[in-house]
């Protein structure tokens, strides 16, 4: 039997900074009904003032953040919600952490160009996240293995067209029904 059968679910967003995690993660917690949170708002002040510099967080810097996510999801969870979060979740090792909380975790791992993210980052603004991190947060991607559980998605279309997408990339994936009201059974 599944381990996570009769668990509340989570679908994190993914992917390196400006592919449209919140846009996206925000769509799929609207159809579906379930809690939303957004990953930039665990970083601690010294993680945001580190990227607001320019440099590039650590292992170190992550743990901390990491749990706490997976903190939310677990009390999301505990109180009998499914959710949806963003988080870059660039490498397996940090996915593994996520994986840890009480819910069925599973990622959308958003793809794109580097050059389509980079100018969507020149025109972004109020973000601490600068531009030049770009590098870094592709350099320090490790794509979605076939065995963990989650689905890629290109965000090459219109932010609408990749959360229809999104939901029925997850649904091909679940092998069950996904409607836009229920993920879990």
């Amino acid at each position: 039997m599944d381990k996570s059968e009769g668990r509340r679910h989570c679908v994190i967003v993914m992917g390196p900074a400006g592919v449209g995690k919140t846009t996206v993660a925000q769509g799929l917690s609207e159809r579906l009904g379930w809690s939303f949170a957004e990953a930039d708002e665990f970083h601690s002040k010294a993680n945001i003032e580190k990227m607001t510099a320019g440099v590039p967080l650590t292992d170190e810097d992550r743990a901390p953040w990491l749990v706490a996510i997976r903190d939310w999801i677990s009390a999301e969870a505990g109180q009998g919600r499914c959710s949806v979060a963003t988080c870059s979740a660039l490498k397996r090792r940090y996915r593994d952490v996520l994986r840890g909380a009480e819910a069925r975790v599973r990622f959308l791992e958003l793809v794109a160009d580097p050059e389509l993210v980079a100018g969507r980052l020149a025109r972004r603004k109020g973000h601490y996240m600068p531009p030049s991190l770009l590098g870094s947060q592709f350099a320090a991607l490790e794509p979605l293995e076939p065995d963990e559980d989650g689905v890629e998605v290109s965000v090459a279309a219109s932010p609408d067209e990749v959360i229809r997408q999104a939901l029925a990339a997850l649904q091909r994936f679940a092998g069950r029904d996904v409607s836009e009201r229920r993920l879990h059974g």
